[in-house]
């Protein structure tokens, strides 16, 4: 449950302000369909932080206890300064697939792209590692991505403006870079 919750939460900390958050913004604005949106967001979501998961659990199994704790430990850290590097949708991001794929599929492939090797994307790596659980890190990343990107979908262009964003990212920060300091730290408070 530890697991779930602590990928809900950073997850959904980390993508406020995000690419993909700004993209679910492109996409409401643009189709005006939101259910076909939030469907492609999850599916997309879903697939691509399975192949995260993945890569993190298998990444715990090649390395020793040491090179893991110090390899997360930095990791962490370094999602921590990430976190206060603001982002921005590249032009014409919303536009993958075009519009022969309809809106869900326009959204899938649009968000799967934008995530590959996004914030998120790599914490749900380093978070598989660290935890070394799949599934749970799977649907808590995905939970909260879905919890940072149905209102944005929801509610449309307004939700930037409204959420202090830079406070948001530097609390996201602070967070990443205290459990990074606990994974290197382990061993001395333990």
């Amino acid at each position: 449950m530890e697991s779930f919750l602590t990928s809900t939460g950073l997850v959904a900390l980390a993508e406020i302000g995000d690419k993909t958050q700004l993209l679910s913004l492109i996409l409401a604005a643009r189709f005006r369909r939101p259910w076909p949106i939030i469907a492609g967001i999850l599916v997309a979501t879903l697939a691509n932080h399975a192949a995260a998961s993945g890569l993190g659990a298998w990444l715990e199994t090649l390395a020793s206890p040491a090179v893991l704790r110090w390899g997360l430990g930095l990791s962490f850290l370094a999602m921590a300064a990430w976190m206060l590097v603001p982002d921005e949708v590249e032009a014409g991001e919303a536009d993958r697939g075009g519009g022969r794929l309809g809106v869900f599929g326009t959204t899938v492939v649009a968000f799967f792209l934008a995530e590959m090797g996004d914030k998120t994307q790599v914490a749900t790596v380093a978070l598989a590692a660290n935890f070394g659980e799949f599934t749970p890190v799977v649907l808590g990343t995905t939970a909260g991505m879905m919890i940072a990107n149905m209102p944005a979908v929801l509610v449309g262009n307004g939700l930037p403006e409204r959420l202090p964003v830079r406070l948001v990212h530097g609390v996201a920060a602070v967070v990443f870079a205290v459990i990074g300091l606990a994974v290197l730290l382990g061993d001395a408070i333990g």
